[in-house]
């Protein structure tokens, strides 16, 4: 393991070589200056990984030098050292950027123990630091899959785009990926740094809906045993995705509206405005100008949302990155599900271009990722498409599954016959197709999104 480098700024020599006896005898690599500006142009040629400074000393005290640290941008750990301390030059000390602060005269182990809980500290930064770069790439324009001209253009508006706080409405079909495209908005904008808060307005309940947006207080409502964020003031410096915007109550489009308009929240049961900075990406599957006209979308509002508008194509207006689409699922659940698909055959690939995938994009992911599943070779064949991609009725035959006899798969393709066939009956009315389903509307549209089905 390499050794972590401390570097020692004190004026005291003594201090400097006790502190360097004690860290090189726990496995540090120690190194000990006597002057401020000499520590200062040493981190400018070396990396440290820790940085003990003592507070006063000649020339450049610790706190000018803790600025002088920040504006040069130094990545380094520092913990401040004082014989003079006190509580007010230990908070101006982690104001200026200390990790720490320790009063002489201090025992070794006091050192050690800081020493040890800035390591944890600073591999917790760098994990966390991995894992939001991984999320960055994940919501890359890499990961939106697609090299039609439509989805190259796409791509052209997002990067324009991206920068700006100005609110975005996206407009596009079920399974079109509008909650990718708008992580992609954030990921690649200036607050990738804050949060991303996703809510479907669709899938929550009139009379919660405003409590989710907004907050409430203990005892606003009935059920309101305690305080509440909302989800504004949880995307507060970030991106709020408002899913389904055209579900939206009027009440609730109302407080929207003056959110837009002043920057300010209430939460239920508040009189109390709350100051959010948060950028909107609306989005939706119905034309907001039609509803506009007919009185159920306020006029007002949907100018407000449309100042950037995204059109999504549907997949059959983009064919041509279907095989692209194939190679990507295929990558993607041999990794998931511990699968070796070499690909599809020629005639599966023909129906796959040949359907009209009414639920797109997240129709043919379902698709492919069952038909990886149930077939029983390298090549995934025509027959372990689904029924509609085929333009066959739906069968219940076992020899449609091969050799397979999981009833957790089996019970997954029944239940999304069952959706497909209650949606049929009801002309695509999910409220009703929920009650004859025997099943919650939230759990409908929750299903619906999972097998991409259109309906």
């Amino acid at each position: 393991m390499e050794r972590k480098k401390i570097l020692i700024i004190d004026d005291e020599e003594s201090m400097r070589h006790m502190l360097s006896l004690i860290l090189k005898r726990e496995g540090y690599e120690a190194r000990g200056v006597g002057k401020g500006s000499e520590a200062l142009s040493l981190v400018e040629s070396e990396s440290f990984d820790f940085i003990l400074s003592d507070v006063v000393m000649p020339g450049m005290g610790g706190l000018e030098l803790l600025q002088a640290f920040k504006e040069k941008k130094i990545e380094a750990t520092v913990i401040m050292m004082s014989a003079y301390g006190n509580l007010g030059t230990a908070v101006e000390a982690m104001k200026r950027g200390a990790y720490d602060y320790i009063s002489k005269p201090f025992r070794p182990d006091e050192v050690l123990l800081t020493l040890r809980k800035a390591e944890e500290r600073e591999n917790l930064r760098k994990e966390n630091l991995r894992l939001r770069q991984e999320v960055i790439r994940e919501y890359s324009f890499g990961n939106i899959v697609g090299k039609s001209p439509k989805m190259m253009q796409l791509f052209d508006t997002i990067k324009k785009i991206s920068e700006y706080k100005t609110s975005v409405l996206i407009i596009g079909e079920s399974g079109t990926g509008k909650e990718m495209v708008a992580r992609c908005l954030h990921y690649n904008s200036p607050r990738n740094n804050g949060p991303f808060v996703a809510i479907n307005c669709g899938a929550i309940p009139e009379t919660l809906l405003e409590s989710e947006l907004f907050g409430h207080e203990k005892g606003a409502f009935t059920d309101a045993k305690k305080e509440k964020r909302g989800s504004f003031e949880m995307a507060h410096q970030g991106t709020l995705f408002l899913d389904e915007i055209g579900e939206m109550s009027p009440s609730a489009q109302v407080k929207l509206l003056r959110v837009l308009q002043e920057g300010e929240i209430k939460r239920l049961g508040s009189e109390r405005p709350l100051t959010v900075d948060v950028r909107i990406i609306a989005a939706t599957i119905r034309d907001l100008s039609k509803a506009v006209a007919d009185g159920r979308f306020r006029e007002d509002l949907f100018y407000r949302l449309n100042v950037l508008p995204l059109h999504l194509p549907p997949l059959r207006e983009k064919k041509e990155d279907i095989p692209l689409l194939v190679e990507h699922f295929i990558h993607k659940y041999n990794e998931q599900h511990g699968l070796n698909t070499e690909g599809f055959s020629e005639d599966a690939l023909a129906r796959l271009l040949e359907y009209s995938w009414p639920g797109n994009v997240r129709e043919l992911e379902n698709a492919i990722e069952r038909a990886m599943i149930l077939t029983q070779g390298r090549r995934v064949e025509a027959e372990y498409l689904p029924s509609e991609v085929l333009g066959t009725p739906p069968t219940w035959k076992i020899d449609l599954w091969g050799d397979e006899f999981s009833i957790k798969k089996g019970n997954r393709i029944m239940e999304e016959e069952l959706i497909r066939k209650a949606l049929k009956k009801t002309s695509g009315n999910r409220t009703q197709a929920s009650k004859i389903l025997e099943i919650s509307h939230p759990a409908l549209l929750s299903k619906i999104k999972e097998y991409g089905i259109e309906g």
